[in-house]
């Protein structure tokens, strides 16, 4: 059965503002993810809404989600039915946008937000692929490349799944909005451009002589 082509459009995933940078194509949605590894699980607890930053990785049409067993909502995610509504949001900053008026500064951005049922994995298999794809989601090679949880380690690990099917991106690319009768004003307009980077690897303390850093770290 082939994967169609984009996310369906509905209520959930239809911005009220900027509709025209909404995005539901796979690719893209898929790119943003990929770039990043911590995103914030929204959901509500006891009639209030909570917001956590944790990490995610992404299997297919499928995310994973990192938490303690003693987290309140994973727990709530253990329970099958109906498991967890929750909406996951990534944002990626690249650029803070400088206009002449303070009104239109900005910022230029990729983010991806989806709506959904999370559940908590409870098959062994399922959890220990899960746990993989986390680690080298955050840094790609690095799970063949160390101990992988024992079974107390993985008891004390909670991971939930949350299908890819509510889904949305938005982006934001380009420079200032100015007024016309602003355009004139002295002031500076522009981008400053966001990036992301890597230091050289830093070795523990502990870290037995002669073991060099691996090459998808030096790599990164």
């Amino acid at each position: 059965m082939s994967v169609p082509a984009g996310y369906q459009q509905n209520e959930l995933t239809t911005p009220t503002r900027s509709r025209e940078r909404a995005a539901y194509d796979r690719e893209t949605v898929h790119a943003i993810l990929d770039a990043g590894y911590v995103c914030h699980l929204g959901f509500v607890r006891d009639g209030a809404p909570v917001v956590l930053p944790t990490l995610y990785g992404r299997v297919g049409e499928r995310l994973y989600l990192h938490g303690s067993t003693g987290s309140r909502p994973l727990r709530m995610a253990g329970q099958r039915d109906p498991g967890l509504p929750v909406c996951v949001t990534v944002t990626h900053v690249d650029g803070l946008v400088l206009a002449r008026s303070a009104f239109h500064h900005s910022i230029n951005y990729r983010s991806v937000v989806v709506h959904g049922t999370a559940y908590q994995v409870t098959e062994e298999d399922e959890a220990r692929a899960a746990l993989d794809a986390l680690v080298d989601h955050v840094v790609p090679g690095r799970a063949a490349d160390s101990r992988p949880a024992n079974a107390k380690e993985l008891a004390a690990t909670a991971v939930v799944r949350l299908d890819l099917e509510q889904v949305s991106a938005k982006i934001r690319t380009g420079g200032p909005s100015d007024e016309p009768e602003d355009i004139g004003l002295p002031y500076w307009t522009g981008v400053l451009p966001v990036t992301h980077g890597y230091g050289a690897p830093v070795p523990a303390d502990d870290l037995a002589p002669g073991i060099p850093a691996p090459a998808y770290l030096t790599r990164l």
